[in-house]
């Protein structure tokens, strides 16, 4: 009987997602009929390795529920904890046994998301300095919604990214690549009634790093979901539709199913796109059933 588990770890903000464990539902539950009224709470839920989940549950509890199974594969879409290929998780894939976590770990309150309210121009990375950043201004928007494509509303949507030239706000990037004074490259948004978020932002650049010989990372946004509870964050990335560097990436190509690699890369979309001012692309995110957005990579 496999309960849900976790590895107690402190992991880099690059692939810190190894930390969310413990979700319960699970990829390959057994599909549930689309119901004909979503609720009106929405659900954020993640399956753990090895949960199924086993009943009908209700949208807020389903968070905190931990559902038994027997053997049950590893997930086809979510990145291995160990994989080779990317280095420093040869570093920090756990070593010793998982932890079993007591039923009703995550009945926490929260989350804590700071001392104020989402503020209206939070979601705008353009707007934040006193005059714009350099780069390609792009709007990124889609929505988060669960196994029943029903939208998971009220969600807390944290991004950060490279500026256009490649380089982060932070002292431990010291890649040549010039900062930008106007550009912070963090934002945050809640998902609207209908599961929505949306961010104004500049394409972020490609830059180098040493996980092997002439490594690049592609150009990719990370995601940030929060739920109702402490225990419920999700962390990804968001890639662009053409770009090279992505076969290459040994982060996204963590992923060993084909059709999960494809559902981080967001897709242009003309409509999406504002006249004369910014290109738009269109990235759903899906928490949780077989069409689960990979979470880690």
């Amino acid at each position: 009987m496999t309960r849900a588990v976790g590895c107690l770890l402190d992991l880099p903000a690059d692939h810190i997602s190894l930390t969310v464990l413990d979700w319960p539902g699970s990829h390959w539950a057994e599909p549930r009929r689309a119901p004909t009224n979503c609720s009106p709470l929405g659900k954020i839920v993640r399956p753990a390795r090895g949960d199924t989940l086993s009943r009908p549950v209700e949208p807020v509890k389903e968070v905190a529920m931990l559902a038994a199974t027997d053997n049950v594969d590893e997930a086809p879409f979510d990145p291995p904890y160990l994989y080779p290929d990317y280095r420093s998780s040869v570093l920090r894939a756990p070593k010793r046994p998982p932890v079993q976590l007591a039923r009703g770990f995550h009945d926490l309150p929260g989350p804590v998301l700071g001392p104020r309210a989402v503020n209206w121009l939070d979601h705008d990375l353009t707007r934040q300095h006193e005059g714009e950043p350099l780069g390609e201004r792009i709007v990124v928007t889609g929505r988060v919604l669960d196994s029943d494509g029903c939208p998971v509303r009220g969600i807390l949507v944290e991004v950060w990214q490279a500026n256009s030239a490649g380089r982060y706000v932070d002292l431990g990037d010291q890649h040549s690549a010039p900062l930008d004074s106007n550009f912070t490259g963090a934002g945050r948004c809640s998902t609207d009634g209908d599961g929505r978020y949306r961010f104004v932002t500049v394409k972020p650049g490609a830059y180098p790093w040493k996980n092997h010989r002439n490594a690049w990372r592609p150009a990719h946004i990370h995601f940030s979901l929060f739920g109702p509870e402490l225990g419920s964050r999700l962390v990804t990335q968001m890639y662009f539709p053409g770009d090279p560097l992505m076969a290459g990436d040994p982060i996204l190509q963590s992923i060993p199913d084909p059709r999960g690699r494809e559902r981080l890369v967001s897709r242009f979309d003309i409509d999406t796109t504002v006249p004369a001012w910014a290109l738009g692309y269109q990235w759903d995110i899906v928490l949780r059933g077989h069409a689960a957005t990979p979470m880690g990579a």
